[in-house]
């Protein structure tokens, strides 16, 4: 059983609940999820199976897409609704759509991020929510993150009260946290403030129509259908080039040779090594031979 299974994951569980639970229901132990959900985050979530498992990094490094809730009005340990309370303003509060407009829009592009304390990020060899249990501040690294476009999904043209909500649609690069992104709304607004709800609607190439639940997959598994759900590695190297070799370089490229550098990798720095329809490996550039490629990744090996 190879390929990829865009699983719709469900509140309440951990990504890796959602691997240990596939592992039983596929009756395999290659599986694999391509970044980490928080538990009360519900959406889309690709799993890898079998060979597959090999490009879950390039999923990991896709863009992303999120619907989430904004609260204007209290801050929170975790940044979410989860968290306990660290500031509140319940003052009345006016803001008009241009207002948040503009907010918006100041944290489009390349922004920095600071990382919450209750996240997976390490430190010194620990993770920060390992600090923050522990009630240990620690200097979090300032990392920049690709914000490529937030709509704001309310068409109301004014928004007041103690506490003000409004939807946003985010796609994102690759290490983003929404939750820190509505803190930082929050701040442009003037008010403390944390994100209320959080969906991922696309992961890379998947979005929510592609998607099964645990309980769908258990399903098909007992009719035997599971295979008819997954999506083959180049669905999601998309993005990559290609280059299609010839029969005669074949065996070489499947046994990971090192080759003479093809021309595609002079403006790409990775390319996919493709025969008839099915890509055998991820080749570079070698970084101590100009002039020769090198796998970056085996993906079909000889066999």
């Amino acid at each position: 059983m190879n390929g990829i299974l865009p699983l719709w994951k469900e509140k309440g569980m951990t990504s890796h609940d959602c691997v240990f639970k596939l592992r039983k229901i596929l009756r395999t132990k290659k599986v694999g999820h391509t970044g980490t959900l928080d538990p009360e985050v519900e959406g889309v979530l690709p799993i890898c199976i079998g060979r597959a498992t090999k490009v879950a990094s390039y999923i990991t490094d896709a863009g992303k897409e999120y619907i989430a809730t904004v609260s204007i009005g209290r801050s929170t340990e975790t940044e979410d609704a989860q968290g306990e309370t660290v500031s509140s303003d319940l003052t009345h509060k006016e803001f008009t759509r241009n207002q948040i407009l503009d907010a918006l829009e100041q944290l489009t592009g390349e922004i920095t991020q600071i990382p919450p304390m209750y996240s997976a990020v390490k430190v010194n060899g620990r993770r920060l929510y390992e600090y923050a249990r522990k009630g240990i501040e620690v200097e979090r690294p300032v990392r920049k993150v690709q914000i490529d476009q937030i709509d704001l999904l309310n068409e109301d043209q004014f928004f007041n009260g103690e506490e003000v909500t409004f939807s946003i649609r985010v796609r994102c690069g690759k290490g983003t946290y929404i939750r820190t992104l509505a803190v930082q709304i929050g701040e442009l607004l003037g008010y403390p403030a944390h994100m209320d709800s959080l969906v991922r609607t696309v992961s890379g190439n998947f979005d929510e129509s592609h998607c099964k639940t645990l309980a769908e997959v258990a399903q098909m598994m007992e009719q035997n259908e599971v295979q008819t759900i997954l999506f083959p590695i180049e669905d999601v190297l998309t993005d990559f080039p290609y280059f299609e070799i010839e029969e005669a370089s074949l065996e070489s490229v499947r046994n990971g040779q090192v080759l003479p550098a093809v021309p595609l990798l002079t403006d790409h720095p990775s390319i996919m090594m493709m025969f008839e329809g099915r890509v055998l490996a991820i080749y570079q550039n070698h970084p101590t031979k100009p002039g020769l490629m090198k796998p970056e990744k085996m993906l079909l090996a000889s066999e």
